[in-house]
């Protein structure tokens, strides 16, 4: 197949997801909405900034970086006003592109603004749109042009790819076609669980683990999405119990505002945040702590927690339908309002000691996310969807 795909080039989920295509020889084609390096095996790389995507703090520091993520949450509700304007020259190009390349579909990694710049896809050409995590819950809401666009693209869509049977449900109150093909798979394809289990015992971490319960927090800042400022918060609440515990937050080295929560918490001594480690590492982080955090108020459903879920840690998530789909609470899980610094300092507090919560929800996990999270067997269901796509055609 001759595929073009439009994502975020840097995205570890997106890379994921063009990973399997590469590898299978089709002919894969790449419009990144932010500047990045071209992934390999590509047959054809343009960068399309769409909605000021050229404005990245990628490949700065991470101070600098963690700058550039608080003035995104500051500049959020102008991006929702101004971002959707900024699209016609950049459809303009991408349709040049399309007539130039004449792909069998052309998939676009998520609605804003990856969607909203390809809807322009000519009828002749299938369109597939992936919804990951907010995209109807948060950003669709953002202004009356997103919420607009976002219908333009559902509409638009031959085929609708989701990580939620939340999404699904949704799109239809959105504009998505009754008789669409629809697929619920995760954002980045699944877990590799051979390349999780090789690479979690055989990678070296950043500093030395000490010999404590240990939390891990690796979601990073996301406003509007997670609510950092009260996981932070509980952690003196969980250490006046738990004395002993560690916390762990990659990757928020560098963030100043995270460095500013730990020392006005006066957590420092109990609290490490880490740069962005590999993805071998992270994994062995996981394999090695007792308990997940993601403190989630909007969300779909993410890669991290399964593969914390793969790797035996115990996920504290915030109560929202996404995460419901995949947790039961206190049964593979706890579930808690994301809000609430207290319910959260008593969910990790739990996690921490419940030896037979711990062992049962890790035996649950593992076989959930070999059910319905292994990355070889979702990516074949997408081919068969593509395939059913194209023949439609």
């Amino acid at each position: 197949m001759r595929l073009l795909f439009v994502a975020d080039g840097r995205s570890p989920t997106a890379l994921s997801w063009l990973r399997y295509w590469v590898e299978n020889r089709h002919e894969v084609h790449l419009v990144s909405t932010f500047p990045c390096e071209m992934p390999l095996g590509l047959a054809s790389f343009h960068v399309l900034p769409a909605a000021f995507g050229g404005m990245t703090g990628e490949g700065t520091s991470a101070r600098r970086r963690g700058t550039v993520s608080r003035l995104r949450a500051l500049l959020r509700p102008l991006r929702y006003a101004l971002g959707p304007l900024s699209l016609p020259p950049h459809q303009k190009q991408f349709r040049r592109l399309v007539d130039l390349l004449r792909p069998d579909l052309v998939h676009a990694l998520r609605i804003p603004f990856e969607g909203m710049l390809a809807c322009v896809t000519p009828p002749g050409i299938p369109f597939l749109v992936s919804i990951w995590g907010n995209d109807l819950t948060l950003h669709a809401r953002g202004s009356p042009l997103m919420a607009s666009l976002t219908r333009r693209v559902l509409r638009r869509a031959d085929s609708l790819l989701a990580d939620t049977q939340r999404d699904l449900r949704l799109a239809g109150e959105w504009g998505l076609g009754a008789g669409a093909p629809t697929l619920v798979t995760p954002g980045a394809g699944g877990i590799r669980l051979d390349e999780l289990a090789a690479g979690s015992r055989s990678a070296r971490l950043p500093e030395e683990l000490p010999e404590a319960p240990l939390v891990v927090n690796p979601r990073g800042q996301r406003p509007g999405s997670l609510r950092q400022d009260v996981f932070f918060r509980a952690i003196p609440r969980v250490l006046e119990r738990v004395p002993q515990a560690y916390f762990i937050c990659p990757p928020l080295r560098g963030d100043a505002q995270a460095e500013g929560w730990v020392a006005a918490l006066g957590i420092e001594a109990r609290t490490r945040l880490w740069p962005k480690v590999e993805q071998a590492q992270l994994w062995a982080l996981m394999r090695r702590a007792q308990v997940f955090v993601s403190p989630s108020v909007h969300d779909g459903t993410p890669n991290s927690l399964l593969e914390a879920m793969a790797c035996g840690c115990l996920p504290v998530a915030g109560n929202i339908e996404s995460m419901r789909e995949w947790i039961t609470d206190g049964e593979n899980g706890l579930l808690v309002d994301a809000c609430d610094e207290r319910a959260l300092a008593d969910a990790i507090v739990r996690g921490l000691n419940d030896a037979a919560l711990q062992n049962r929800a890790a035996q649950v996990n593992a076989a959930l996310v070999a059910e319905r999270a292994d990355y070889v067997c979702n990516m074949q269901r997408v081919g068969e969807l593509y395939e059913t796509v194209i023949g439609k055609r």
